[in-house]
């Protein structure tokens, strides 16, 4: 099969398509035909060797088909996505013709979408939908604040967040070149992202809002902690947009808001107990994407030859969206 191969840690020219045998499931592990795969910021971190030691072969998500699925439910030909489970750091991931993952981590889909629409939806949607349902606890009529609302999973979660009847604010560095595209996808307010948000906020939400879903990191934690000060406001962490580097100094006795709220979300859970890939609804999410209710419609698609393209595209952080690398059509 064909594979992409991390030939050593550095830029995307280090990204070379190579010949590898087709892996072999065993028991309750899922032999997939990828079809796409959506391009995350993860990937570009285990490229450069940000994450230390992680499988030559990347990628965290792909939609496809089931090759074989021993002892397993799943039958082959079914269409299903596949997120995490150790790809692209344990075990070899989804940049390939074919991916082995644990059924854990499967999940069958039903949709008339082309493969490549499909692709934009996995890893940014569930991630998003946790992230709202779980961390924040959000309901209808609250204010949510999205930092980092232009990147896949900021839209994401603007419309999830949207439909759900909650008023969202979103953060932007080009609040009037994306306007339109934050708009369609849910947000009632756009603001320019800065490093001290919560004054801003203020003038919108004048008690402050109700949850931060903060996308750009640690650079940015303390100014969201104080956008939700208020009593059972949340804020939940997903994202490194800003980079990796570690907050220095944090001390929560002078710096948590009482009654705040604060949690990280990392999509490497899923899989493991507590965070089962059926407890979403995946079905509704796609079929909410096929009638137009989420606007999940790839910003970009790239062959699957043209990888070195696709993560320059994904390093220049264009903020537009999803990306998906299309193998088959």
């Amino acid at each position: 099969m064909r594979a992409i191969h991390i030939t050593r840690f550095g830029g995307p020219e280090q990204l070379q398509l190579v010949e590898l045998p087709i892996p072999v499931p065993a028991g309750g592990q899922v032999l997939i035909r990828v079809k796409a795969f959506g391009l995350n910021r993860a990937e570009s971190y285990m490229r450069r060797g940000l994450w230390g030691e992680v499988a030559q072969v990347t990628g965290i998500e792909c939609v496809g088909e089931v090759a074989e699925a021993p002892g397993t439910g799943l039958l082959p030909g079914q269409a299903v996505a596949a997120i995490m489970g150790g790809m692209g750091r344990s075990i070899n991931g989804s940049y390939a013709e074919y991916v082995c993952v644990p059924a854990t981590n499967v999940v069958p889909l039903r949709s008339t979408l082309p493969w490549a629409e499909l692709a934009a939806i996995p890893e940014s949607y569930a991630t998003a939908w946790a992230c709202l349902h779980d961390n924040l606890a959000l309901r209808p009529g609250q204010t949510l604040l999205v930092r980092g609302a232009s990147s896949a999973l900021g839209q994401a979660a603007s419309n999830i967040a949207a439909q759900l009847g909650a008023q969202v604010i979103a953060t932007t560095r080009r609040p009037v070149e994306l306007a339109d595209v934050l708009t369609r996808n849910g947000a009632r307010h756009i603001v320019e992202e800065r490093p001290a948000m919560a004054g801003v906020v203020r003038g919108i939400a004048p008690g402050g809002v109700d949850a931060v879903l903060d996308l750009i990191g640690n650079t940015t934690l303390l100014d969201s902690l104080a956008c939700a000060a208020r009593p059972g406001g949340r804020v939940c962490q997903a994202g490194f947009l800003g980079g990796l580097e570690p907050l220095a100094g944090f001390l929560p006795l002078q710096q948590l808001p009482p009654g705040v709220q604060l949690s990280f979300f990392g999509s490497f859970a899923f899989g493991t107990p507590g965070y089962e890939l059926d407890r979403l609804p995946w079905q509704e999410i796609v079929e909410r994407v096929e009638q137009g209710r989420y606007h999940a419609r790839p910003a970009k698609v790239f062959a699957f030859d043209d990888i070195v393209h696709a993560h320059a595209w994904l390093d220049a952080g264009a903020g537009l969206g999803k990306a998906v690398v299309q193998i088959a059509p």
